[in-house]
């Protein structure tokens, strides 16, 4: 078996192949009393995954649904992320790179991930309910992820499944096409709000115990945006280009390569320089150029 299971009540964590750290991925099995649900399928499920009978998506990137392959039941994501469920070429092409890398991504996905073309996928809506008889899943909206990034609320259990508000160290990660800073933020308020149990991460930091916890992880993991504002803001003391920014790097450590970095930083960057300048704190001096006021 390529991951260990991990009981939260009558939740059942199936924990990835090394504590769920990319590219595998955490899943998480709901047994109710007329159905048994499937969140996320992730690689660690492709050599074995348990029977289910309707698998719930948080979000349509390829190591939460590495697995789906083995699933020929009732699919559901949010509206949001429904076209790049359905199609890999689409999913391959929310990463906003050049045409050739876009290529190589698709066969990545195909080839690594054993991602293929989900047309029966149906989209859901926050507040949608998943009854399984005496246990429910109901879907929490948190978008910035990905649009129709999402999370679910298992009840009697009190278990929050959070996805990729993953409270790890590197932090929120909003580089897609389909990402949102300032919906991040809005998801991780929301998240707060909800007094759980538990709350199930995607990812190595697992599932953590009480709110007061919880909340705590979640400050850590918020102040990571509040650095990168910081670090930006320092390096806007003499004007400088979108490009000169991207290249200085609010995201990824210097010795990190790869085609999909620039695009990433790119758009942070973006998404950064527009919140400051709505808050007064950056403004254009030329055209393309920016510093601080």
């Amino acid at each position: 078996m390529a991951y260990t299971e991990e009981q939260y009540g009558g939740v059942t964590v199936l924990v990835g192949a090394e504590r769920g750290a990319y590219p595998y991925a955490n899943s998480v099995l709901v047994r109710g009393a007329s159905e048994t649900l499937v969140i996320d399928p992730s690689l660690s499920l492709v050599a074995s995954a348990p029977p289910a009978d309707v698998v719930l998506v948080s979000h349509a990137h390829e190591d939460h649904v590495a697995g789906l392959g083995n699933y020929e039941v009732p699919v559901h994501v949010h509206g949001g992320d429904l076209a790049a469920l359905r199609s890999r070429q689409a999913m391959a092409a929310d990463y906003g790179l050049p045409p050739d890398d876009t290529s190589h991504t698709e066969a990545l996905l195909r080839d690594r991930f054993h991602v293929r073309d989900r047309p029966d996928v149906t989209g859901f809506a926050d507040g949608a309910v998943f009854d399984l008889g005496g246990r429910t899943v109901t879907v929490v909206h948190l978008p910035g992820h990905t649009s129709g990034h999402s999370g679910f609320l298992i009840e009697p259990d009190g278990f929050l499944y959070v996805g990729d508000i993953d409270l790890t160290s590197f932090g929120p990660y909003y580089g897609s096409v389909g990402s949102s800073l300032s919906d991040f933020e809005a998801s991780m308020r929301r998240c707060r709000e909800i007094g759980a149990r538990w709350y199930g991460t995607g990812h190595q930091k697992g599932v953590i115990g009480g709110a007061e916890e919880f909340s705590a992880r979640l400050d850590a993991y918020a102040a990571v945006v509040r650095k990168r504002d910081a670090r930006l803001l320092s390096f806007l003391v003499e004007p400088r280009t979108v490009e000169e920014i991207a290249t200085h790097r609010l995201v990824y450590r210097p010795h990190i390569e790869g085609s999909h970095v620039e695009p990433v930083e790119r758009r942070t960057v973006l998404q950064h320089l527009g919140r400051l300048r709505s808050e007064g704190l950056v403004t254009e001096v030329e055209e393309g150029r920016f510093r601080v006021v």
